[in-house]
């Protein structure tokens, strides 16, 4: 073969092997290309790396959620396995509780409304306006040591005080005279109803002091007192009726609600939560809350939302806590409570009926703030 020929067939073959190479790293290209977008789709549609919102990002701004809520959202590891809001936390989980604190952010005041009702003179007594005045005539209305339901931490006289004037003083309304206290009429005003007493040991007191009050109208083996933990109860058989104590030392949910180891050195609180309490307290006739607690808790007390881990807590001044509880309570009041069912009942206080009408209507317009 001559070698021009031979020459011209090589470079013929060089051409069609280098147009052949070009078309295969094109194609390699393209397949590239497209498994790099692919991989990129699939990473975004998987939300990234789930982490917290800022967690160890210096650069990440919690503005960017289009609808945050009033606390941070905080991813756990398994994404698939959402967290149980409003779970009751027992005593180890309070104590794992608030290992990461914030400062609370105070919300803004909301103005109150300046056409709610207020009392008025015309509506007959007001039993809450006068004066504590001195009766050793017709007081005291029992006596300690014939109490066999007396608590040793309420018996003054068992442990040793000597004089009885502390006993002899009565409550005096400034435009009405209130009648003498009758066992056996306020058994009658129970018949068929729970009235309950929710609150620490100072609503224990009064609770105590009620048993006391009706115990001597009812005969014996009529009556009868059923100890537990969390809620006590005195039974008035021939009445059907309980009177009956509840510990809730905080009104919401707290690291203080065992009964027995309730004094600790900081105060944690659910404050958007009371569910477990409600439970118990939601078929009462009458219910009697108190807030001494509140007022010795210290300055700081932790708030344990719901909607967020345990160990992530805020810290905010006693007050603020305080209201935020309230709020909590009232909104059950106006859920759960039936104010014309509460006066067809008998509940003779316009006071206390025109209370909870008005704290129904006017706990979120700043009612609270005139309570506290």
């Amino acid at each position: 073969m001559p070698k021009s020929l031979s020459l011209c067939l090589s470079e013929e073959k060089m051409q069609k092997w280098g147009r052949k190479k070009k078309n295969q790293l094109s194609l390699l290209f393209v397949l590239f290309l497209c498994f790099f977008v692919l991989f990129k789709i699939t990473i975004l549609s998987n939300g990234g790396i789930t982490r917290s919102r800022g967690d160890d990002d210096p650069h990440s701004n919690s503005n960017s959620n289009p609808n945050p809520s009033s606390l941070p959202t905080y991813l756990t590891s398994n994404a698939s396995t959402p967290r149980v809001a409003n779970r009751v936390l027992g005593a180890s989980d309070w104590s794992k509780a608030c290992t990461t604190i914030q400062s609370y952010k105070r919300r803004a005041a909301v103005a109150a409304e300046d056409g709610r009702q207020h009392e008025s003179k015309s509506d007959g007594c007001n039993l809450f306006s006068g004066r504590w005045v001195y009766d050793n005539r017709s007081y005291p209305l029992y006596e300690e040591l014939d109490c066999p339901y007396m608590s040793d931490q309420l018996a003054c006289r068992k442990h040793g005080r000597p004089d009885r004037d502390y006993q002899s003083w009565r409550w005096q309304p400034d435009s009405c005279e209130l009648k003498r206290w009758n066992a056996t009429e306020m058994l009658e005003k129970l018949r068929g109803k729970r009235l309950m007493f929710a609150g620490d040991s100072l609503n224990r007191g009064q609770w105590i002091s009620m048993v006391c009050l009706v115990q001597s109208a009812i005969p014996a083996g009529k009556k009868s007192m059923t100890p537990n933990a969390g809620l006590t109860k005195f039974m008035a058989e021939e009445y059907n009726a309980s009177i009956e104590f509840y510990w809730a030392p905080l009104i919401v949910e707290s690291n203080s609600d065992d009964p027995i180891n309730h004094r600790l050195d900081e105060r944690k609180i659910r404050p958007d939560s009371l569910l477990k309490h409600a439970a118990e307290w939601a078929n009462a006739d009458i219910l009697i809350f108190n807030s001494y607690l509140w007022w010795r808790s210290g300055n700081k007390i932790k708030l344990v939302w719901s909607s967020s881990e345990e160990d992530i807590c805020e810290e905010a001044d006693g007050i603020d806590a305080m209201k935020l509880a309230l709020e909590t309570w009232a909104g059950w009041v106006s859920t759960s409570v039936d104010p014309q069912k509460q006066q067809e009942q008998g509940m003779e206080s316009g006071q206390r009926r025109k209370l909870l009408r008005r704290e129904s209507a006017d706990r979120r317009r700043g009612l609270l703030g005139e309570w506290i």
